[in-house]
């Protein structure tokens, strides 16, 4: 073989030779991404990983490549990440690492905040309809209107036991993606329905939560909820473990190694495959844009969902709840509950709101649980 034939063998290897236009506006997607999380710092723990893979998956698609595609039965290293997100055993991990870090006292304390997190899920079903008008089937649509609970780890979950895999690439990163851009969707949906003088509401300081409720508040929701809904056992089981090793006192090690070493490790492994499913070949589609839009709209309205349930309860408590807490109720936790304070402390510096909003923000994450497990009761899952 000759010095040339050698050279353009090389060349025909790179991927310069290789990638498409589509493969090139990924790559620019995610440069976007990293930028947004390391200058911008929105969500950089989840956004950095999923950037990284979206960036990897298009430069060397084999990345991903399936085993039974391959030539000698090897697959792509982000195949075998991507394996666990079908399995649902990242996702459960992830939901065991928030329990182990949530404390649910603000919601025991003030069990109102059931029905806020509650009405927050009011976009999951908003976005369903229209997921059908917009002509995907029934578990098409469902599996891209739990974006609306913003809850990513939900979304895989769903996504993946009701087959729709096709649309998960899509799915995790609308709702990844809007999860880190809360500060940014929330605030106006927050302010237009609610006025300044209701931002100003103060709330009263929530009442001490004993150590006994704390720990038999997770077994109690163990039972009642997977008993109503067997299907959510992998999420809301291990979401209220984690939470009974962080609130028994007896396995510090677990709470340590579920709330650091081992969330992390996940966020590695998740991420990057998350990342990876986004392919030009994959993503460059209508449907994609569709999910895009309806994840918005999903994310908008249950913010909105929480405000309006805030303002009822506002009118039959006599003005002794903030509206805005409600917001806190789709599952980004603690970031939404977050917002609701930052908002709230627009109007008045010295109105502190963030633990009463915590109350919405951990219901939220046990409702958009629910309202999975529902969408997959409906389809028989």
């Amino acid at each position: 073989m000759s010095i040339l034939d050698t050279l353009s063998n090389l060349v025909q290897q790179t991927g310069f030779a290789n990638l498409t236009w589509g493969n090139y506006v990924m790559i620019a997607v995610a440069l976007v991404f990293l930028y947004l999380a390391i200058a911008k710092d929105y969500e950089p723990l989840l956004l950095v990983p999923i950037a990284f893979g979206m960036l990897l998956v298009n430069i060397y698609p084999d990345i991903m490549l399936n085993p039974a595609d391959s030539s000698n039965g090897t697959g792509g290293l982000l195949y075998y990440f991507y394996t666990l997100d079908k399995w649902s055993i990242l996702p459960s991990l992830i939901f065991m690492g928030v329990g182990a870090l949530t404390d649910f006292g603000p919601l025991i304390a003030n069990p109102i905040s059931f029905l806020m997190g509650a009405a927050a899920q009011l976009g999951i079903y908003v976005a369903y309809f229209l997921a059908i008008l917009m002509g995907f089937n029934g578990k098409s649509a469902a599996a891209i209107s739990i974006i609306g609970g913003a809850d990513g780890p939900t979304s895989i979950f769903l996504a993946t036991k009701l087959g729709q895999t096709s649309l998960l690439g899509p799915i995790a990163v609308a709702a990844y993606s809007y999860m880190s851009l809360v500060p940014i969707i929330q605030p106006p949906v927050m302010k237009l329905f609610t006025s300044e003088k209701d931002r100003k509401i103060r709330m009263s300081q929530l009442r001490p939560v004993s150590k006994l409720e704390k720990i038999l508040f997770p077994i109690v929701i163990t039972i009642v909820v997977c008993m109503i809904l067997p299907t959510t056992a992998p999420l809301v089981g291990m979401l209220m473990l984690g939470n009974l090793f962080r609130e028994s006192g007896v396995v510090k090690q677990l709470t340590e190694t579920a709330s650091n070493a081992l969330m992390y490790i996940v966020v590695i492994l998740l991420g990057t495959s998350v990342g990876a499913t986004t392919s030009a070949s994959a993503f460059l589609n209508v449907n994609t844009l569709k999910i895009v839009v309806l994840g918005l709209v999903a994310f908008i309205f249950g913010t909105a969902g929480g405000v309006w349930l805030g303002q009822l309860l506002k009118k039959v408590t006599h003005g002794k709840i903030n509206p805005l807490i409600g917001s806190a109720g789709v599952s980004a936790v603690p970031m939404a509950a977050r917002v609701s304070q930052k908002v709230g402390a627009e109007a008045d510096p010295t109105n502190f709101l963030l633990m009463n909003a915590m109350g919405p923000n951990v219901a939220g994450v046990i409702g958009t649980a629910v309202a999975a497990g529902t969408l997959m009761a409906i389809y028989g899952i």
